[in-house]
């Protein structure tokens, strides 16, 4: 089964309401309120109220990270991983995101997996990574559980055991995270951990498309095209098939080719005009601008 796997990808910093100016702000980071702190460094992140700034940013976190505040540990950590306001140092990212994460830093969890995993700032450890991965997955982080799902299909870290990769896949896909979908879909199809079960597999496949997966599309496109999971549907076939070719999927162009073939000139047509719908709902809320 081919997986998908999640990159090192950090979060973007979290956004506050603020509510209070930026002189109160200043104001009670000034008097060593780690709190403000943290606004402050959020709002020099994100140029909110104030012109962006990261090395302002890391030194209002630096303030609170030193104080024990485990958001801002996690968001120092973060810095030093980028590169942003500081020079990227990966051992000095890991060594935030530990304070974070014994303290219960969700975020912080993960990117200690993430580093673990990468051998980033660490020795290469699956078993580390693993262990960071359990404990933001176990509180609900929806990347952890996916990437925990991985190392169970993979064996890595962990003795492979592919229904453990479905329930943790299950647990993501259930929030949403179209990835874990996708790989759903894959193991639906070829019943890993699972029994085989095209119905299912349609089903978690949509999901991942109607978000944008583009392999996800293709393979919903090969289901209508064969009729498995759904039934037959041509234009369906083309429709799917289309979005994901007009995202460079080689695969999906080869399907929508043949499957042209097979359709009257007035089906196509319909067919076409459904594509262009999908598209505009499947694709254009998730391209990138430019």
């Amino acid at each position: 089964m081919r997986i998908v796997i999640l990159l090192f990808v950090l979060i973007s910093v979290p956004s506050t309401g603020f509510g209070q100016t930026l002189s109160a702000w200043q104001g009670l980071a000034e008097q060593g309120d780690a709190y403000a702190q943290l606004v402050l460094g959020v709002m020099y992140a994100e140029g909110a109220g104030v012109p962006q700034d990261d090395e302002e940013a890391v030194r209002w976190w630096r303030k609170a990270a030193e104080q024990g505040h485990s958001g801002a540990q996690s968001n120092l950590g973060r810095m030093y991983a980028q590169g942003r306001g500081v020079p990227r140092d990966d051992q000095e990212a890991v060594r935030w995101w530990r304070k974070a994460a014994e303290q219960g830093g969700i975020d912080a969890q993960l990117f200690l997996g993430l580093m673990y995993g990468e051998g980033r700032g660490v020795p290469q450890d699956d078993e580390e990574a693993v262990r960071w991965y359990r404990r933001a997955a176990e509180r609900g982080n929806v990347v952890a559980q996916y990437n925990l799902g991985v190392r169970y299909a993979q064996g890595r870290g962990v003795p492979r055991d592919d229904r453990e990769a479905v329930r943790w896949w299950t647990k993501a896909a259930r929030q949403g995270h179209a990835p874990a979908q996708y790989n759903l879909g894959m193991t639906y199809v070829e019943g890993d951990g699972v029994p085989q079960n095209y119905q299912e597999a349609a089903r978690w496949y949509r999901k991942a498309a109607e978000q944008g997966g583009i392999r996800a599309q293709f393979f919903l496109g090969l289901m209508y095209a064969e009729g498995k999971g759904v039934g037959q549907d041509l234009k369906e076939a083309y429709a799917w098939s289309h979005i994901a070719a007009s995202q460079g999927s080689t695969p999906a162009s080869e399907l929508r080719d043949l499957v042209a073939t097979k359709l009257e000139s007035v089906a196509l047509l319909e067919a076409q005009s459904l594509s262009r719908l999908y598209h505009e709902k499947y694709v254009e809320p998730f391209s990138l601008p430019d």
